[in-house]
């Protein structure tokens, strides 16, 4: 059966946000047809065997990060944001000029981080209902894979929910293929194939010209997202990853890692077989009084994306521009600062640039590594980013939790959430 500008199917206009009629030059191909066993399947398996998982591994071929998309009250204003603080450029569009009557979204791109920003034009879509709910947040970390058939295939004859069962789409610049499968919360993972597109982003979007408006500030590509879970829920999900998805433990951290005088939780670590996906999941652990998982899931309704990684190859261009733009960054007290390289060894930044900046050190046994984490990028406090740049340590800063915690203790205390 061949789709042509007729209806869309009404799974597909969940990831696309179409209207019922397609716009000119956008066509769709033959849905996959697949076994109703298959699903409806939602158990996770139990733990893999290595075969069995490098098996998973090698059926998903997960090649990094394809693009995140936020779900925004204001999409316009959004990408202004984004575009003049964090230094994004926008490259494509979609919305009514296009043919899609219920959305628009603005896709922005720096180095290798494409953000889709997506808002709802219409109070009864899911677009609309999410935001509702969660506020401005991430919807979709979706994943570039060479085939999204057989990696969606696989996972959910591993347990995966499906979200939208593979369909092509196409235009003039080619073809994409695309599945998606259910996260935690209200999250998805796409899985997108683009071997076969040499457009802007993908069918239906218009490329945009050069944006005279970005100011960009150096950023690469998404080392890591975060998400958060909710209690005891941290299991499952680095279960899910496992079984499901045939990643990796690749860390793992405890309330005794990361616990202040007030709070604590745990955060385990996955990773795929290239380790080009990183996925830490955190959970709430026991404490005086709230952690700031449990300040997340309170404000943002449930488990969700909590901050996402952004590689650099010189902080301190990259946080000294993104200062100068407006982003407010978490700060740590100069005692940090003054015992620093009793802690870290020799590093190759003078210390009193990384204080004048607010970033911090850490070393494991292969390197060191420096970040910072913005202030949440929005009015609840759920999102928000992490700058880093990794020189030789793989490890997520296991030296700085105390003195980071504290920092965002200090900010709970002045919200009243502490």
């Amino acid at each position: 059966m061949q789709w042509g500008n007729v209806g869309v199917p009404p799974k597909l206009s969940y990831l696309l946000g179409l209207s019922k009629k397609l716009p000119e030059g956008i066509s769709f191909f033959r849905p996959v047809e697949i076994p109703a066993t298959q699903r409806s399947n939602t158990r996770f398996m139990t733990t893999l065997t290595h075969h069995e998982q490098q098996t998973t591994q090698d059926a998903l071929q997960l090649n990094g990060t394809d693009y995140i998309e936020f779900y925004v009250g204001n999409a316009r204003q959004a990408s202004y944001f984004y575009r003049m603080a964090m230094g994004f450029s926008l490259i494509a569009y979609a919305g009514p000029e296009t043919g899609r009557r219920d959305r628009a979204s603005y896709v922005l791109q720096q180095g290798k981080i494409r953000f889709v920003l997506t808002t709802p034009l219409k109070p009864d879509n899911e677009v609309a209902e999410h935001i509702h709910l969660h506020g401005d947040g991430v919807r979709d970390v979706a994943l570039w894979v060479d085939d999204a058939r057989l990696a969606w295939k696989e996972a959910t004859r591993r347990g995966a929910r499906s979200v939208q069962e593979p369909c092509e789409i196409a235009d003039e610049h080619g073809s994409v293929k695309m599945a998606a499968i259910a996260i935690y919360g209200d999250t998805i993972h796409t899985f997108v194939e683009r071997k076969n597109y040499h457009g802007a982003f993908l069918p239906g979007y218009k490329a945009r010209a050069e944006d005279t408006l970005a100011r960009p500030t150096g950023l690469l590509y998404v080392d890591h997202v975060v998400g958060n879970v909710g209690w005891n829920e941290m299991n499952r999900w680095v279960d899910f990853y496992a079984s499901v998805m045939g990643f990796s433990l690749y860390q793992h951290f405890d309330d005794k890692d990361i616990s202040t005088e007030y709070s604590a939780l745990m955060s385990k670590v996955m990773a795929n077989g290239n380790g080009r996906v990183k996925f830490p999941l955190n959970e709430p652990a026991e404490g005086r009084r709230k952690s700031q998982i449990e300040e997340y899931l309170e404000f943002h309704h449930g488990p969700g994306v909590q901050h996402i990684a952004l590689a650099s190859n010189d902080i301190l261009h990259t946080v000294s521009r993104l200062q100068k733009q407006g982003i407010e960054f978490l700060r740590v007290p100069h005692s940090y600062y003054a015992a620093l390289q009793a802690r870290t060894g020799r590093i190759d930044e003078p210390v009193e640039e990384l204080e004048k900046l607010g970033i911090l050190v850490d070393r494991d046994d292969e390197g060191y590594m420096l970040q910072i984490f913005t202030r949440p990028v929005e009015d609840r406090p759920t999102l928000f980013f992490e700058i880093i740049q990794r020189k030789g340590s793989r490890s997520f800063g296991k030296g700085n939790f105390k003195a980071l915690f504290e920092a965002i203790e200090r900010e709970q205390g002045e919200r009243g959430n502490l």
